[in-house]
């Protein structure tokens, strides 16, 4: 017997997903736990290594065995164990690595014998190398090339080009580098002072982020899978979406709220967050930054184009 769709279910993710079809899932979005220390509900995460990768290992292959032939699994993960992930994904499970994107953010992790961790990884995993959803031509996924926009060329394609495989989350933070025309992926990181932000869960993911996903990697009426729900944003947004959903959480009270938020959204519902990073980005001090501020005092603005 399957578990239910469109249903957050209250549990050990590796017993739930024990309950699902074989090749039933289109597409499966897991952000587990990193195992770097985080004070989660009730779930410890400072696992000994080979403990954490042989539970790792466990879930993974579940998650191989529920997927479609097409289907598409994509991983978030931080450094400690992305590259051991990736290859246990590939030679345990038998994943094909297709993708390997980088999300870049700020108010990352402080450090101070290293330089400041501001990125997380995101893997894109397939089981067929030609069966595999990619829905390159959807407008939403495309952004305009700078041949469009920068140059006038008549010769450029209007549906815009694919994104890079880097996405910046602040780009008024390197004004100089990152523009809302480049081909680069950015979206803000749900901070305290958004509105999307649920305040139950510390490691939200922003929808606008998984909206890209979602859209590129399966298609209205498919069913996602997210085996370490949270505060519920991958099913939120495959709702939104079209797409039929089922997760797995282990915290009976981040069940409860985010059942209460899937509760609240509907079909074609917009996704939280400006798709635009410079919109969505968080203020500084009357919408200026730092760096803008410093300048200010010293009078030396070198002809940047930042908010006075």
């Amino acid at each position: 017997m399957s578990l239910a769709t469109g249903v957050l279910h209250h549990g050990d993710c590796l017993a739930l997903m024990q309950q699902v079809d074989e090749a039933s899932v289109d597409l499966a979005f897991a952000d587990p736990p990193f195992n770097i220390g985080y004070v989660y509900d009730k779930y410890d995460d400072r696992q000994e290594d080979q403990r954490y990768l042989d539970w790792c290992e466990a879930w993974i292959g579940e998650i191989y065995r529920m997927l479609k032939p097409s289907g598409t699994f994509w991983l978030a993960i931080g450094d400690e164990y992305a590259a051991e992930l990736k290859v246990l994904a590939q030679r345990k499970a038998g994943f094909i690595t297709r993708g390997w994107v980088v999300w870049y953010y700020t108010f990352g992790v402080n450090c101070t014998r290293k330089f400041n961790r501001s990125h997380a990884h995101l893997f894109q995993f397939i089981k067929d190398e030609k069966l595999f959803t990619f829905n390159a031509e959807d407008p939403l996924v495309r952004v305009p090339s700078a041949r469009a926009l920068v140059y006038g060329d008549s010769r450029a394609n209007p549906k815009g080009r694919l994104p890079d495989d880097t996405w910046v989350l602040r780009p008024q933070d390197l004004p100089d580098s990152f523009q809302p025309m480049d081909d680069t992926w950015y979206y803000s990181r749900v901070a305290g002072t958004f509105r999307e932000r649920q305040g139950f869960h510390g490691c939200q993911m922003p929808e606008q982020l998984l909206g890209r996903i979602l859209r590129v990697s399966s298609n209205e009426g498919d069913l996602v899978f997210d085996p370490f729900a949270g505060s519920g944003t991958t099913l939120a947004v495959a709702k939104k979406l079209g797409r039929r959903w089922l997760g797995c959480e282990l915290s009976a009270d981040y069940v409860r709220y985010a059942g209460e938020r899937l509760d609240r959204v509907a079909a074609g519902d917009p996704l939280d967050g400006p798709a635009d990073p410079l919109s969505s980005a968080p203020s500084t001090d009357r919408g200026v930054t730092l760096e803008a501020r410093q300048q200010r005092k010293t009078g030396d603005r070198r002809q940047r184009q930042l908010p006075l």
